[in-house]
């Protein structure tokens, strides 16, 4: 038995599902790769029980049959290779050998019948979008994401669907984002949390696609179908956090400053904050912003000075300079508002500009009290 397949066409299947898969696995038959060959069509499977993703890719063979490879070993091997085409040629003795033009490598295979088998979901409902839009609701969440495992329904994201808009949120207490397309609607309401993990994984791969996303969802799991992929993922258990509740509504005194240069100067104050509270200062007055930075530890300090527009009553407020750079470095605006009320209630941050029509992005971050 035996089949060709192109090198190239292999590896960047191989290398997307080798992200699945565990380094330290507890079930020794998860280290491998599922292959299943029908005819002309091979299907290659990864999963580590909580996500399973699936590749299928075209081969030249008139045969069936269903076989593990190890996955570490195979990704290596194909990767070290220049692209050409494959020969997989199976052996009596339960070896394989994958024939390059150059060269010769034998693998040993063992059968399926041990492999998990496949989530199966009735009666899932179904939405699609855009696979670039997708891409970047993760993008723009995801980092906000907890890690906490003792809160697990704050360790993934949050997707809200309803008939008036596709809602995407990510919180760990101490920040929080709300990714909105109100150009995207849904035929009914529903609501799920996925883990961060197939996220990462869905994120890296249609980044900069304009191919449509079909997302199936039952109350247990999700499913993500584009181009030849299918990623299945149980879903987070629990009721999410009322995000809404924490958004404040009135915030009078209103920032418009540059994000970039905003970005630079926390990037460069940030060298000189406690290393363990990461506390910036802002002093807004004016049109000037002054941040600033001092551990006591190590007797050192660091302050800048900006140009803002600024609307409302002079205020000093901190934050943690790393939640900042998270935020900032995950807008494309080039100017971004920054929403606040009092030194003690949590500041808002929009952007100005970059929005397609019906997007809508709202950063919130808890402030740091001041010494």
């Amino acid at each position: 038995m035996q089949f060709l397949v192109s090198s190239d066409e292999l590896i960047k299947n191989l290398q997307a599902l080798r992200n699945v898969i565990n380094n330290n696995n507890t079930i020794p038959v998860l280290d491998n790769f599922l292959f299943e060959l029908n005819n002309n069509t091979l299907k290659i499977t990864a999963s580590d029980l909580e996500t399973t993703m699936t590749a299928t890719v075209p081969v030249e063979s008139n045969e069936s049959a269903s076989f593990l490879l190890p996955a570490r070993m195979l990704v290596d091997t194909i990767k070290a290779l220049p692209v050409q085409p494959l020969t997989f040629m199976f052996n009596d003795d339960n070896t394989m050998n994958i024939i390059s033009e150059t060269g010769k490598y034998s693998f040993a295979y063992t059968d399926a019948e041990d492999y998990p088998s496949p989530v199966e979901m009735e009666e899932a409902e179904t939405l699609q979008m855009p696979g670039s839009i997708l891409a970047d609701a993760v993008s723009k969440t995801i980092f906000a994401a907890g890690t906490d495992d003792l809160r697990p329904t704050m360790t993934g994201v949050f997707f809200e669907f309803s008939p008036e808009s596709l809602n995407f949120v990510a919180t760990d207490a101490h920040k929080l984002v709300k990714y909105e397309r109100q150009d995207l609607k849904a035929d009914s309401e529903s609501h799920f949390i996925v883990p961060k993990k197939p996220l990462q994984i869905l994120k890296n791969y249609i980044a900069g696609t304009d191919d449509d996303v079909t997302i199936s969802y039952d109350d247990r799991n999700v499913r993500f179908n584009f181009d030849n992929i299918q990623l299945l993922s149980r879903l987070i258990n629990g009721k999410y956090p009322n995000y809404n509740a924490v958004i404040p509504t009135e915030n009078p005194n209103v920032m418009v400053v540059d994000r970039q240069n905003l970005l630079n100067v926390v990037k460069r104050v940030d060298i000189f904050a406690s290393k363990a509270t990461h506390l910036i200062r802002f002093d807004i007055a004016g049109s000037e912003l002054k941040v600033s930075a001092e551990d006591l530890d190590f007797s050192s300090k660091a302050e800048e000075r900006m140009t803002c527009n600024f609307q409302g009553d002079d205020m000093a407020i901190g934050f943690n300079s790393k939640f900042l750079i998270e935020m900032l470095s995950n807008l494309d605006a080039d100017e971004v508002s920054v929403n606040m009320s009092l030194p003690s209630k949590a500041a808002l941050i929009h952007p100005v500009d970059g929005m397609e029509e019906g997007e809508f992005v709202t950063m919130l971050v808890m402030p740091l009290m001041l010494s």
